[in-house]
């Protein structure tokens, strides 16, 4: 007699979502995002959800809720005071593209190539900030602590 219990071999979990990246006003609104999401990647951009003066601990905040893995060119957020600590109480996990004056294209094809490695961050427990640089090599900053 057969059992009809699945056994763990032929059961297929289902494959965890992608995490959904948030787009910092500073990359624009839509060459980074259209370039994400040509990769299937899910992209939501400040402006969509933010006013353009909207603080950073705002968004920061907010975007720590939704459990969003922010993408910056901001290289100084990690140095202010007021960022730092809603980085750190949201549990942001944030990637900060190091990379000075590129232009939206060259930004979207760094984030592109970096893409499985952000992704791969999930794992890692926020918050924290990683840097990615112009070749899309992403390195760990540092895990942040109260």
């Amino acid at each position: 007699m057969k059992s009809k219990k699945r056994s763990g071999a032929s059961f297929k979990q289902k494959p965890p979502e992608s995490p959904t990246l948030f787009l910092d006003r500073s990359l624009g609104k839509k060459t980074v995002a259209e370039a994400l999401r040509g990769t299937g990647a899910n992209v939501e951009v400040h402006d969509d959800h933010f006013p353009q003066d909207a603080t950073d601990e705002t968004w920061l905040t907010e975007v720590g809720k939704k459990d969003w893995i922010v993408l910056t060119k901001d290289r100084r957020i990690r140095f202010r005071a007021i960022e730092r600590t809603a980085l750190i109480n949201a549990g942001v996990r944030a990637f900060v593209l190091t990379a000075g004056d590129i232009d939206g294209a060259a930004m979207a094809a760094v984030f592109v190539k970096a893409l499985p490695k952000i992704r791969f961050s999930a794992k890692y427990t926020p918050p924290f900030i990683a840097t990615i640089s112009k070749t899309g090599s992403v390195a760990m900053l540092q895990q942040l602590t109260n």
